[in-house]
C-alpha cells in the first residue's frame, strides 16, 4: 500500500518476525511489507514485513524442531512457564494496550479489558493437569486394564483478526501450548506489533525457543500455513468468507480445523424490559470499540410500543459519547483502524438511506476531538461518529451484511414471536441478547433461538474462559468451538490404552518424598 511521504511519521517502527525464539528480519534486499498507521491521524507509523513461503517454512521448521522437547516436557514444567507468562503478562499490561492503541485505534480501557479477557484463558490452561487427565479402568477384563490419555497434535497455526490483536491468539495458544503442542501466529498485519510483544513475554517467561513463533503477512502466508504438511491444525477468526475458504482449504489438506466467522447480533428489548438499562447496553454493545467487534450488537429489535421511547433513550446517549484519540483519557470511541475500512463502513450509511432507512444520528456529522503529534487539532484520522438506523427491514445491506463499525440498526416488531423469527431467520448465529424482566420469556428465548451465545439482559454474552466461545450457521465452520473444554479438545487428540501385565514389577527402596518433576 503506497503512502505519499507527507503523511509519514518521522520515527517509524519496522515489525519482522519472530522465529525460533529470536526476531527474524525478512531475507532479501526488497522485501515485501506493509504499512502501520496511527489510526488517529491517518500518519504512516511504521511498516511490518510480509512473510513469503520460505520465511514460513522456517517458522514451521522452528515450531516442528521444538516440539518434540516441549511435548516430553512434563506438564509441571509447561505449567510453571505458564505461570510465569502470566506474571510478566500482568505487569506489562498497561504496555501491551498502549501498543494496542496506538496501531488499532481503539480506547486504551477497551485494550485493558481485551487484555483481561485474554489472561482469563491463560489462568485456564495453567490448570492444564487437571484439564488433560484421561480415565482409566481397572479389571476391564480379566487381567486386563483400560485407560485413556490426551496428547499434543504437534506444530500449530493461529490466524487472528485486527480488532483484537491481543486476545484473539491469546483464545488459543495459551492451551495450545500448555497442552504440549508449538504455535506459528500469524496477526493481522494491520496492528502486528501485540504478538511480537507477547512472543518476547513467552522468552522471559522460560518457553524454549521454538514453541512460539509469529509470521507477519498476508494471503501468501495464510495460504502456505493451510497446506503445510507439518501443521496439524489451523484456528481461525475472521470473517465468514475467509472462513469458510480457511476452513474448506484446511480440511482439504488433512489439517484439524476451527474457522470462527462472521456475525450479525440481534438485541432483543422486550415491552416489560428496564428502557434505560437496555439503551445503556445497546450503545456500550454497539459503539465500543467503534463496533469493530464480532460480538457488536449490531441490530436492535424492539418490540413495540416502546419503540419510539428506546431510540429517543439511544439517541441522548450517543449525543454525549467523546470520539477521540484512543490515548486519550476521556475518549470514548476511537477511530477505525484503516482509512479504507472507514470509508467502507461509511458507504453504508449511504447505501442505508438510499434503501430507505431513517437515518436518526448520522456519525459522518460527529464532533471529533484529535490532535496530531504537534498537539494541533486535526480530523485526518480514520474517524466515523457512532450512527443510529432506525425502521430497518430485512433486506436493507445495513441489516443484511456485517458492516463492522459504529452503526447500529432499529428494527421494529410487535412480538416476541416475531422478533425470535427474525433472529432464527438471519444466516448468522454468533451472539444474541433479550432484555426482559419476565423470567419466563428468557428462558423461552434461550431455549428457543438459534445462536451460539446468548444474553439475558447481557448486551456481550461472551463467555468465561472455562466455557467454550463459538456461534451457529455461518459463524462457525468446524466442530469445535474457542478456548474452554472445546479448546482442550482441539489440541489434543485421545488415545485409548489396553493393558495386560503378565508378572508384577517390584521396584527397589527408596524413601525419598515422592517429586512431580
Amino acid at each position: 500500500m503506497s503512502t505519499s511521504p507527507e503523511r509519514r511519521s518521522g520515527a517509524e517502527k519496522h515489525v519482522v518476525h519472530w522465529i525460533g525464539g529470536a526476531p527474524v528480519p525478512t531475507a532479501g534486499t526488497a522485501p515485501r511489507r506493509g504499512d502501520i498507521y496511527d489510526p488517529a491521524t491517518g500518519r504512516v507509523a511504521g511498516q511490518v514485513d510480509f512473510a513469503g513461503i520460505a520465511e514460513v517454512d522456517q517458522a514451521v521448521a522452528a515450531a516442528s524442531a521444538a516440539f518434540g522437547e516441549w511435548r516430553n516436557a512434563s506438564v509441571a514444567k509447561r505449567t510453571s512457564v505458564l505461570f510465569a507468562f502470566r506474571e510478566l503478562f500482568n505487569a506489562r499490561k498497561d504496555e501491551l494496550a498502549a501498543l494496542i492503541v496506538s496501531e488499532h485505534g481503539k480506547v486504551h480501557s477497551d485494550a485493558l479489558g481485551e487484555l483481561a479477557r485474554g489472561q482469563e484463558v491463560v489462568e485456564y490452561a495453567c490448570g492444564i493437569p487437571q484439564l488433560i487427565k484421561g480415565s482409566f479402568t481397572e479389571q476391564a477384563s480379566t487381567g486386563i486394564d483400560v485407560y485413556s490419555i490426551r496428547q499434543p497434535l504437534g506444530p500449530v497455526a493461529i490466524i487472528s483478526p485486527f480488532n483484537f490483536p491481543a486476545m484473539v491468539p491469546m483464545w488459543f495458544f495459551p492451551i495450545a501450548i500448555a497442552a504440549g503442542n508449538t504455535v506459528v501466529l500469524k496477526p493481522s498485519e494491520k496492528d502486528p506489533s501485540a504478538a511480537n510483544f507477547l512472543a518476547e513475554l513467552w522468552r522471559e517467561a522460560g518457553l524454549p525457543d521454538g514453541v512460539f513463533n509469529v509470521v507477519h503477512g498476508d494471503k501468501v502466508a495464510v495460504d502456505r500455513l493451510l497446506e503445510h504438511p507439518d501443521i496439524k491444525s489451523v484456528s481461525f477468526v475472521g470473517s465468514t468468507p475467509i472462513a469458510r475458504y480457511v476452513y474448506e482449504t484446511g480440511t482439504r489438506y488433512g489439517k484439524r480445523v476451527q474457522a470462527l466467522g462472521g456475525a450479525k447480533n440481534h438485541m432483543l428489548v422486550l415491552p416489560d424490559a428496564d428502557l434505560d438499562l437496555s439503551a445503556d447496553a445497546a450503545v456500550n454493545a454497539g459503539f465500543g470499540a467503534a463496533g469493530e467487534r464480532c460480538m457488536a450488537v449490531s441490530v436492535l429489535v424492539a418490540v413495540d410500543p416502546i419503540g419510539d421511547e428506546l431510540v429517543e433513550k439511544i439517541k441522548q446517549r450517543m449525543a454525549t459519547l467523546k470520539v477521540g484519540p484512543g490515548c486519550n483519557g476521556d475518549s470514548e470511541m476511537g477511530p477505525l483502524v484503516t482509512g479504507q475500512h472507514r470509508d467502507k463502513v461509511a458507504s453504508y450509511v449511504e447505501s442505508g438511506v438510499a434503501d430507505g432507512a431513517e437515518l436518526t444520528v448520522d456519525g459522518r456529522k460527529h464532533v471529533i476531538t484529535a490532535e496530531d503529534a504537534n498537539g494541533e487539532p486535526t480530523t485526518d484520522g480514520f474517524w466515523l461518529g457512532p450512527t443510529l438506523f432506525d425502521r430497518v427491514k430485512p433486506g436493507m445491506s445495513v441489516y443484511n451484511d456485517e458492516i463492522f463499525g459504529p452503526v447500529l440498526s432499529v428494527v421494529r416488531v410487535s412480538s416476541y414471536e416475531e422478533g425470535l423469527a427474525l433472529i432464527n431467520a438471519n444466516p448468522y448465529g454468533n451472539g444474541t441478547a433479550i432484555f426482559t424482566n419476565d423470567g419466563g420469556a428468557a428462558r423461552r428465548f434461550q431455549h428457543e433461538v438459534e445462536v451460539g451465545m446468548v444474553g439475558i439482559n447481557v448486551p456481550i454474552p461472551v463467555p468465561v474462559a472455562y466455557y467454550s466461545f463459538g456461534g451457529w450457521k455461518a459463524s462457525l465452520f468446524g466442530d469445535t468451538h474457542a478456548y474452554g473444554p472445546d479448546g482442550v479438545q482441539f489440541f489434543t487428540r485421545g488415545k485409548a490404552v489396553t493393558q495386560r501385565w503378565l508378572d508384577p514389577s517390584h521396584g527397589g527402596i527408596n524413601l525419598g518424598f515422592p517429586t512431580n518433576s
